[in-house]
């Protein structure tokens, strides 16, 4: 199979769909692999090293769409790239259709075959390949929620682990998930007073028995969280539903009652966001503030941290490409259920529940999408 990997051009996204490290094993497997110039670049990848590992360099974009069989990406395509996908082009990457109504119609228009990273799914509803990234912005969320506290970036003023004698900020997390987890853990270890909730009393439970002693669970419902608001200082939005819009648990009527300067993080802002008053925004231009409550919403937070993200995003997506290389993404869907999970537009019909119901659109059933596919 012939597998592009193009530079990511949306806003501050340093990362790339594939290392040099990538590159090797799909070679090794017999298939062709087009690099843009410097896709690399932003990870810290240069060119020479992915010519090393057998891949043949094209210096535009539109190269590396006209040519491939197989884009393999980070973040969803975005205006510019809508033209250069071409019908039955197998794009695998990170979509959030259920965020992205324009997007969904562009790809739908396009008839791509569109497998999206967060909806593959294990048997154990485990999400392979959205882990990963959850884990950074989870611990990275934290870390900006205690940078934009401070005063000058119009914060409350606080820092996050107080100092002896005088207490340290609350943290409220909300979603017990991956990265509700990490970011509870990262909060804890700087000194902050945690709360974490989740709606599932069984993960509560988990959580209890390996959370340090600051940080304390609590179960999570409209009055509990109306509470919670009050007195945090830094509230980090972690709240997934797989492959549908995150449902909104924090509302535009509820920022008057938080104190000026509180600072919230919402990393759901990809899936529309838990927090009402979220949009997402960039690296460039990180916050925004609504009621004196400054607002974080960066869509791709983990691509600050780009040599980190590579690699571990690779090492989750990799397995899974060199299955649709080797197989096809008809033959590798049908022998895969956590694949066939991840088909979300196929030939221009929506074939993800989460998706067909967020904007309206007709499902159709994968199944028979796939009995209708040659290989």
């Amino acid at each position: 199979m012939i597998i592009g990997v193009p530079k990511e051009i949306k806003n501050n996204e340093n990362r790339v769909g594939l290392t040099p490290a990538g590159v090797a094993e799909l070679r090794k497997h017999g298939h062709t692999l087009l690099v843009q110039s410097t896709a690399g670049e932003g990870s810290g990848f240069a060119d020479e090293e992915y010519q090393t590992a057998g891949a043949t360099l094209l210096p535009t974009i539109a190269d590396v769409y006209e040519q491939a069989e197989m884009i393999i990406k980070v973040k969803e395509p975005i205006a510019e790239e809508y033209p250069l996908i071409k019908e039955n082009q197998l794009l695998f990457t990170y979509f959030h259709f259920a965020s992205g109504e324009e997007l969904t119609h562009a790809m739908i228009e396009r008839k791509a075959i569109c497998l999206a990273y967060e909806t593959v799914e294990l048997s154990n509803r485990a999400l392979p390949l959205l882990i990963p990234m959850s884990e950074v912005a989870g611990r990275m969320a934290p870390q900006e929620g205690a940078k934009y506290l401070e005063k000058p970036l119009k914060g409350r003023g606080i820092l996050l682990g107080g100092v002896p004698g005088v207490k340290p900020a609350n943290v409220l997390v909300l979603g017990g998930g991956v990265v509700g987890t990490q970011a509870a853990k990262v909060a804890a270890g700087l000194g902050a007073q945690v709360t974490i909730m989740d709606i599932s009393l069984n993960r509560l439970r988990e959580l209890d028995d390996f959370m340090p002693k600051n940080v304390i669970t609590q179960y999570s419902n409209e009055y509990n969280i109306r509470e919670a608001i009050k007195t945090s200082d830094l509230i980090v939005g972690a709240v997934l539903i797989p492959g549908a819009k995150a449902p909104h648990l924090i509302t535009r009527d509820m920022l008057k009652t938080m104190r000026p300067g509180t600072v919230v993080v919402d990393v759901a802002v990809d899936q529309g966001g838990c927090i009402e008053t979220c949009h997402p925004t960039t690296h460039e231009n990180p916050t925004f503030i609504i009621d004196d409550v400054v607002h974080y919403c960066v869509a791709n937070m983990p691509g600050a941290v780009p040599y980190t993200s590579t690699l571990a995003l690779t090492n989750a997506t990799l397995p899974y490409a060199v299955k649709l290389a080797n197989l096809g993404w008809q033959e590798a869907c049908r022998r895969d259920e956590a694949l066939r999970l991840g088909l979300n537009v196929v030939h221009g019909e929506v074939v993800y529940k989460g998706v067909a119901e967020a904007w309206g659109l007709p499902l159709v059933s994968v199944d028979s999408v796939l009995e209708g596919a040659t290989v």
